[in-house]
């Protein structure tokens, strides 16, 4: 009985933070650019797309480098998540990612009983061909979890037009072995610029960190348009050298 009345409780909380946002059927594509110092040269393109299924959100994002990037470290991925509709939260998670000379697939599949979430997890790995790794596990987390996939849906859905500047929700995130707590920290609004215009944005920072609070990568930024849509205008992360910065390419 404590864990259902624990259960109803993070329900209502996920509610009331979240407003009536609807992923009937959306593509949105980015550019993404590296930046370092006076070099500021297209990388790569992204494409994510959503449409309905039944009860569930169906999402998949595709990344791939351009040949001058190829050359130098060549990427192409593909993540997938069935998301379920009431709570912009995954039953299930695939990424197939090709990097380098490395070929990664990794599966999480979600179950839920009660507030405690399980992803039972499965990783195989191949170098130059070679499987180097295949490995299964199974984590655990308490109240809201998503993927890499579906936290992009859930943060949108997010009511930062009542959060106060410097307000913090921190969740679950399960990857293809491991949990990690994910923490929205929101900056404020701010003003980008986007083929010469001026769009209002919510200023939002993810921050990974273990169960310790020790941080497992660097923070990434997002600017999130605050009209209906909620569309992610930019993304910025930093690299060993330079950083990544993805811009929308679609209408506005």
């Amino acid at each position: 009985m404590k864990r259902t009345l624990i259960f109803i409780t993070l329900l209502c909380c996920a509610a009331s933070l979240c407003h009536a946002l609807s992923y009937a059927n959306e593509t949105l594509t980015y550019r993404v650019m590296f930046k370092w110092g006076l070099i500021n040269k297209q990388a790569g393109a992204v494409k994510i797309n959503i449409h309905s299924a039944g009860d569930n959100y169906a999402a998949s994002l595709t990344a791939a480098s351009q040949p001058w990037a190829d050359k130098i470290y060549r990427v192409r991925d593909t993540l997938t998540s069935t998301i379920a509709k009431s709570t912009l939260q995954p039953t299930l998670y695939v990424k197939n990612s090709h990097e380098g000379n490395e070929d990664k697939h990794d599966v999480v599949k979600f179950s839920r009983k009660g507030a405690t979430v399980v992803g039972d997890c499965v990783r195989r790995v191949h170098k130059k061909g070679k499987l180097t790794n295949d490995e299964k596990r199974q984590v655990s987390a308490v109240g809201t979890t998503v993927d890499m996939l579906s936290s992009f849906y859930y943060l949108r859905a997010l009511k930062f037009d009542t959060w106060k500047q410097g307000q913090v929700l921190t969740i679950n995130i399960f990857s293809g072995k491991s949990k990690e707590r994910l923490t929205f920290k929101y900056r404020g609004t701010e003003d980008i610029e986007l083929d010469g215009k001026k769009h209002p944005c919510y200023h939002v920072t993810f921050i990974f960190t273990g169960d310790d609070g020790a941080k497992t990568s660097d923070d990434m930024e997002a600017w999130i348009s605050t009209d209906a849509a909620r569309i992610p205008l930019k993304l910025e992360g930093e690299l060993p050298v330079g950083k990544v910065q993805c811009y929308y390419t679609g209408k506005l």
